[in-house]
């Protein structure tokens, strides 16, 4: 329940006065509802419905001077219209404080959706390595909602809370007797309840624990769909879904169970403690119609609201789960914070004007395995020059790449741009002077023009298609039926392999990046498209500084510089590296 509170506080926090005064006008509101049940049943016996000592219970002697005049029927009709001019007005003055709650919840769960995205989307590379796709999405969209819907319900035990002790009051005033009677049983009943409450915390636990294997499930398979529709895993997956979404039917049935054990609980012991009041009053005392009436009115005015505090308690104890949870989230991507750009003008790109240099670099995905995924690596990258990073799968290039472009910090070393260190100050001006274009190109759901204009939003439409040229991409474009505005699908899903590459590396252009990262860019090119791509990279050479990773020897055959890597060391680079990083740092 920690989470929850401190949700709560933040809430408060966020909402200030106005929290109070939505407070404050459902006290009101109860005050309202509570007079007019107090009033009526005074009012009723003055002008004779039945006999009621109204001197016992309040002093109303100047009310009764006002109505002993009047008429039985017109004292009715005062009386019904001041009570029905009071519940109108409480139900107007509710509905103005209903619309204020929304606003300030609706407020506060943006600024958790902005607050927790911002998080996420500065947090370092390594956080994304250690932690899963499907759980964020999770965590940002399913848990976020679950919290809005457990806030609400907070706000809702509260004014339960007001309204519970205002109509406490006005039922001690109406009858202490049957008053204390009745909160005595409440109070045994709630603190009996306690395992209702327990029960529905693990019931939350494990619901938690089955959506987020399901979300994992169901995104991988998405992510996977190809393979398995080539490869016939059909019958296995349709298995895995059936198995889980057993685990989650019987889950939410025990949950239900449980509400409905409790609900019948509340149910059979309000009905019993009213039976045997009603009865022991009526054989022993023979109480009359009034206080038969005061009787059912008291029951009928506290103990719904006993049953809904209780109720309220065991939903936030089911929804405490996704208040850790996400508590914990934003937690993690606070402290895996990488740079806090919100607010802040855009940092200024880097002009490479000498070059990259790694200096004695060691890097390790897992501070605590003795592997190295990087030993000893020094290596000088000139500026305006192709320099390409070859070696087998598993050699380390990929990690030296996201080393040099600062997603990766190495645990040793250091990375120096134009002799500067990298460090947070300066790594986004950086990355916004690169431009990558992965073996794996990704791209976004939208239209080309979308996505082009992503790197470069100020391009005019001529800038995009001498890209889309450059890349060898505007033939097919312009084949398209709406051409730039053409929908592309999830990742480019509609566009073959090589059409995909094509657009990327269009989109990389656009940027007129400083530093051009190739992860192996022409992999899914036919020969042709392929050789036109290298002229490209031929005409950039000079313009920028180009770093290629590259398996086939016709991608690195025009390259001015290799560095080729093996188990995470360098094993060959050119002598030019250790004279040209003499020159910059003499």
């Amino acid at each position: 329940m920690n989470a929850i509170f401190f949700y709560l506080r933040r809430l408060y926090a966020f909402a200030g006065k106005r929290y109070l005064m939505n407070f404050a006008g459902m006290l009101l509101i109860g005050l309202m509802e509570s007079l007019g049940v107090i009033l009526i049943l005074p009012l009723l016996s003055m002008i004779g419905l039945f006999e009621m000592d109204t001197n016992e219970m309040l002093d109303l002697s100047w009310l009764i001077g006002i109505f002993e005049n009047i008429p039985r029927e017109q004292g009715l009709a005062i009386i019904l219209s001041i009570y029905l001019l009071m519940m109108i007005g409480a139900g107007l003055f509710q509905r103005h404080q209903t619309l204020v709650n929304k606003q300030i919840e609706q407020g506060f769960v943006r600024r958790l959706r902005e607050e927790s995205y911002m998080s996420l989307i500065q947090a370092d590379w390594a956080f994304f390595l250690q932690n899963r796709k499907s759980d964020m999405v999770k965590l940002l969209t399913t848990e976020i909602a679950n919290v809005k819907k457990g806030l609400n319900i907070c706000t809702q035990f509260s004014y339960s809370m007001i309204f519970a002790g205002v109509k406490i009051v006005v039922a001690f005033c109406l009858s202490p007797q049957i008053t204390m009677f009745t909160m005595l049983f409440a109070l045994i009943l709630l603190l009996c309840s306690r395992y209702f409450t327990w029960r529905s915390a693990q019931f939350g636990r494990q619901n938690l624990a089955l959506s987020r294997e399901y979300a994992a499930g169901i995104t991988d398979h998405l992510n996977g769909i190809k393979d398995i529709k080539s490869n016939t895993l059909e019958v296995s997956r349709v298995k895995w879904i059936r198995t889980i979404s057993s685990m989650a039917e019987r889950n939410s049935m025990e949950y239900a169970r449980l509400k409905t054990n409790s609900q019948f609980l509340f149910r059979t012991v309000r009905a019993i403690l009213l039976a045997v009041f009603i009865w022991f009053i009526v054989s022993t005392f023979h109480s009359q119609p009034a206080q038969l009436l005061l009787v059912m009115l008291i029951f009928s005015r506290i103990w719904p609201i006993v049953n809904q505090i209780q109720n309220n308690l065991e939903s936030l104890a089911a929804m405490a789960p996704s208040f850790e949870a996400f508590a914990d989230f934003q937690k993690s991507c606070e402290a895996a914070q990488e740079v806090k750009v919100d607010g802040q003008p855009p940092a200024e790109r880097v002009r490479l004007t000498h070059g990259i240099e790694l200096r004695d670099v060691f890097f390790q995905y897992r501070s605590n395995e003795g592997h190295y995924a990087l030993k000893n690596i020094s290596a000088y990258i000139p500026a305006n020059r192709m320099t390409a990073v070859v070696g087998p799968s598993g050699a380390g290039k990929s990690t030296l790449i996201d080393i040099i472009t600062g997603l990766n910090r190495p645990q040793q070393g250091r990375v120096l741009i134009d002799g500067i260190p990298l460090t947070n100050a300066n790594v986004t001006a950086l990355r916004r002077s690169i431009s990558y274009v992965p073996q794996d190109p990704f791209l976004f759901n939208g239209s080309i023009r979308d996505n082009l204009l992503l790197m470069n939003p100020d391009a005019a439409e001529e800038h995009l298609w001498e890209a889309l040229e450059l890349s060898s991409a505007k033939e097919f474009v312009m084949k398209l039926p709406d051409r730039l505005d053409t929908i592309i699908g999830d990742r480019g899903v509609r566009l073959s392999g090589g059409e995909r590459q094509r657009l990327v590396f269009a989109r990389a252009i656009l940027r007129k990046p400083a530093i051009l990262i190739l992860d192996e860019a022409t992999s899914a090119l036919d020969h042709e498209t392929e050789m036109k791509i290298k002229e490209t990279i031929e005409r950039l050479k000079g313009e920028m500084t180009i770093i290629a990773i590259a398996h086939r020897p016709s991608t690195i055959q025009n390259a001015d510089h290799i560095i080729e890597l093996n188990m995470g060391e360098i094993i060959r680079q050119e002598r030019f590296f250790a004279a040209a990083a003499a020159g910059v740092n003499s």
